[in-house]
């Protein structure tokens, strides 16, 4: 339970502004735009970060697991489970260590292994609880933490589970999993996705959002619906209470037309003497106070009727979506523009307008190839000013569990290479921590379109919902959302106009309304796109030509549609 939670960082910003609510004891889907304070939020239910004012109030702890697990490659199962600890006791009384210590640390514990290997079988995971982390793919990491979870809020050591994205970097089958580990879920647990999939699962949606915390009982598919609903009410009620202020205004200035009437006759009559003066005061003062009382009582209307339409415009969402006239390429259906070669020598041609997916399990080597592809010319001439030899590591993951390893570490891309055929390729990596800090949006988009003239670069920059002082701002201060838009303006309104955007895993991070927005604009994009990405429903909206599938052998093979 929340109550008037209010959190604000050391310089002052506000992250969560008197947030109250509640979770129920079922599965909660938590959802919001970028910035809203989803991450914060959870952490402060977790304990991790103490409220600037407000309380929150739990009928037990949480367990709380973040967006990027950080592991040392020497960690075993065990600590990622989490049971380590007891383990090492259990084994040392085993052993005949009666040290009154062990017993205190099993406590009531003594199944713990037994219960974490059917745990991770159900889940289809391995089940050596002292085999290294680094074995296991970047999917099975994130399983077996999750994993972890379930286990001590079976055990009773944590009442609520608190998962921040859950599914980033998840390919098809690690997503199965955790569905259906989610559907299996007894206990509280409160999930931060804009996995569509995932959040069907729900048993209530929450979105915060502005500072209030709204709990819906049901899918986010229903919530949706039901927000569609309200939002018309709140539309009509909109245009119900401006047609009043408009109707109120007019009669103001129609009863301040009148007045004035009036008191110009007065006028006259005094100047002609057309009565006594003591008659024309008495009715000049009557008429004085009585255009004053009728003066007040429609400007109280105009107010409340001004004040309706503050109220009811505040109950409709104004949330823009990037809308952009990019410029076109200029690329001819039959232009060659990549190939990829997979290891057994087979080639896949990228040419003309296509929009093509590379799919494959996590840890065959996408990210990889991509970096092959993309170093094949010059990456100064990339487009977009992203170089693949400096875009930074993933996160906090151990090498051996990135993207393009296998799970002994020992390199799961084989042989799968590419070659550029354009000089004009951009490129959007996992992160977007690349951009220029230190450099204002302004100058950080000039960099790919230093041609353009500045007032017109903040005129494009506009529609990718980056306005007024925003452009000046330094990369540094702005928030997740902001940065991808920017990153986003950075490749889409390079000059000259990249030929082929290629861009991996673009949707992670993003909540489903920035999700939306980067489907409108790579819409509206009319050069070759190469999409990483386990997102399924948002390559289904990309108008895919075609899907590449890279196996772990570093074969590929092309499936048009």
């Amino acid at each position: 339970m929340l109550h008037d939670v209010t959190f604000a960082w050391p310089d002052g910003a506000v992250a969560l502004d008197h947030v109250s609510g509640a979770f129920g004891r079922g599965r909660t889907g938590l959802t919001g735009l970028n910035g809203a304070g989803k991450s914060t939020l959870l952490r402060v239910v977790a304990g991790l970060l103490p409220p600037t004012s407000g309380r929150v109030t739990l009928s037990g702890t949480a367990d709380y697991l973040p967006q990027r697990i950080t592991l040392d490659v020497h960690a075993t199962v065990a600590d990622l489970l989490g049971i380590t600890p007891v383990v090492r006791a259990l084994r040392a009384i085993e052993s005949g260590d009666v040290d009154e210590a062990h017993f205190d640390v099993v406590g009531d514990d003594w199944d713990v292994e037994e219960r974490a290997v059917a745990l991770l079988s159900a889940t289809g995971l391995p089940t050596g609880l002292d085999r290294s982390v680094a074995t296991l793919s970047g999917g099975e990491t994130m399983l077996t933490a999750i994993t972890g979870v379930r286990l001590r809020q079976s055990s009773g050591s944590a009442a609520v589970a608190l998962l921040d994205e859950p599914t980033n970097n998840l390919d098809g089958d690690a997503r199965e999993r955790l569905y259906e580990l989610v559907q299996g879920w007894r206990g509280a647990l409160v999930v931060v996705s804009h996995d569509l999939a995932l959040l069907e699962l729900m048993d209530d949606t929450a979105e915060l959002r502005a500072g209030s915390l709204t709990t819906f009982g049901g899918p986010y598919s229903e919530y949706r619906a039901w927000l569609e609903v309200q939002q018309e009410a709140a539309a009509q009620t909109l245009r119900a209470a401006e047609q009043t202020l408009r109707r109120e205004k007019r009669q103001r200035i129609e009863a301040e037309e009148r007045i004035a009437h009036s008191e110009r006759k007065g006028r006259k009559d005094a100047a002609n003497s057309k009565y006594v003066k003591a008659v024309i005061n008495d009715r000049r003062n009557s008429a004085e106070k009585s255009a004053g009382s009728r003066r007040g009582m429609l400007d109280d209307k105009v107010d409340a009727a001004r004040a309706a339409v503050d109220l009811a415009e505040r109950a409709v969402r104004d949330d823009d979506r990037i809308s952009v006239d990019l410029p076109d390429p200029g690329v001819p259906a039959g232009r060659r523009l990549a190939v990829l070669r997979g290891a057994d020598g087979r080639e896949v041609v990228i040419q003309g307008p296509e929009r093509i997916a590379l799919t494959g399990p996590n840890g065959v080597g996408k990210t990889t190839l991509l970096e092959r592809l993309l170093t094949t010319t010059n990456p100064a001439s990339l487009s977009a000013g992203y170089s693949p030899r400096s875009t930074p590591s993933e996160g906090q993951i151990p090498s051996t569990q990135r993207e393009g390893r296998d799970g002994d570490g020992s390199g799961a891309d084989g042989a799968a290479s590419g070659e550029l055929l354009t000089e004009r390729a951009a490129y959007l990596p996992q992160r977007v921590d690349v951009l220029p800090d230190a450099s204002s949006v302004l100058d950080a988009v000039r960099e790919s379109a230093s041609h353009v003239a500045p007032g017109e670069l903040r005129n494009r920059l506009a529609r990718f919902l980056v306005r007024g002082a925003a452009v000046d701002r330094p990369v540094a201060t702005l928030s997740g959302g902001e940065r991808f838009r920017v990153a986003l303006a950075r490749l889409l309104l390079a000059d000259p106009p990249a030929q082929l955007l290629v861009l991996d895993e673009p949707t992670n991070n993003l909540d489903i309304a920035s999700t939306d927005q980067l489907v409108d604009a790579l819409s509206a994009y009319r050069g070759a796109l190469l999409v990483v990405s386990h997102d399924g429903a948002f390559l289904e909206r990309l108008g895919l030509d075609a899907e590449i599938r890279l196996d772990a052998e570093g074969n590929l093979t092309e499936l048009r549609r």
